[in-house]
């Protein structure tokens, strides 16, 4: 049972992973076509996109995207993890469901939706607007994360620090937020990375403000372009880099309180 076990998830991380790895390796394939046997080594593909402005201005606004999606919905993810950990009101429920539903809609759903209301409110086509459409698809799953972690706090810590005359907001600046930062720093990547990748709703609501994955998109439309595997290999070196750190950083939280 072990070997099957063993052999069904390297097949998996192979079907995942190995369309990923050939991609990186025709970045340095010095023929314009993805051909094996690779003709040459070369960095001609990562030379021609570091000297595009276009590849230029889309990185940038992908990383501002990330940037402000990232703290917008970990501060979102918390307030909300908060809110189920600590109160009890009537539709509380309900708050929640309609809290964790984005990422159970459909992208191209969401995509049409932000879309109309963007055009309806005057903000189509601005950065701020995928920075908005982004926190609604990634703070459901910062506030996935936050709550795991209150679900392991003892509950009599801050009401202990309420006792010691601490107000509720001192409680939470020395007792919520140093046990919540492992979950906050994870969310942070996490929700980072997500934005960062995320290329449909991106496409309906940036315009002229191009993300990376959406100048990907412009790259391959008509013609086969070894620039995007060489973009491709950096967004995914990127990604990967945020998933992995935040992950770490939930592992070895988990490995101290079990010690």
């Amino acid at each position: 049972m072990t070997i099957f076990l063993r052999a069904y998830l390297v097949l998996i991380f192979g079907f995942v992973f190995l369309p990923i790895i050939v991609s990186m390796l025709f970045s340095f394939n010095s023929d314009r076509f993805p051909t094996l046997p690779m003709s040459g080594f070369t960095l001609e593909w990562y030379q021609t996109i570091f000297a595009d402005p276009d590849f230029w201005r889309s990185a940038k606004n992908s990383l501002i995207v990330a940037g402000s999606t990232c703290i917008i919905a970990t501060f979102l993810g918390f307030c909300t993890a908060y809110t189920d950990y600590r109160y009890s009101f009537r539709g509380k429920s309900l708050f929640l469901a309609i809290i964790l539903l984005p990422p159970t809609i459909p992208l191209i759903i969401i995509a049409l939706a932000m879309l109309a209301w963007f055009s309806r409110v005057g903000m189509s086509g601005q950065i701020v607007s995928i920075i908005a459409a982004h926190t609604v698809l990634t703070a459901p799953f910062a506030m996935a994360i936050i709550r795991l972690r209150l679900s392991q706090i003892d509950e009599s810590l801050e009401a202990a620090a309420w006792n010691l005359g601490a107000s509720e907001w001192r409680a939470m600046q020395e007792v919520i937020l140093p046990f919540c930062k492992p979950a906050i720093l994870s969310s942070l990547f996490l929700t980072a990375a997500v934005s960062f990748d995320e290329f449909t709703v991106a496409w309906f609501v940036s315009g002229l403000n191009k993300t990376l994955p959406v100048h990907v998109l412009e790259i391959v439309q008509g013609t086969i372009d070894p620039q995007v595997n060489a973009i491709g290999t950096l967004v995914f070196g990127i990604s990967i880099t945020l998933v992995v750190i935040s992950q770490l950083l939930i592992f070895f939280r988990l490995q101290r309180a079990a010690s």
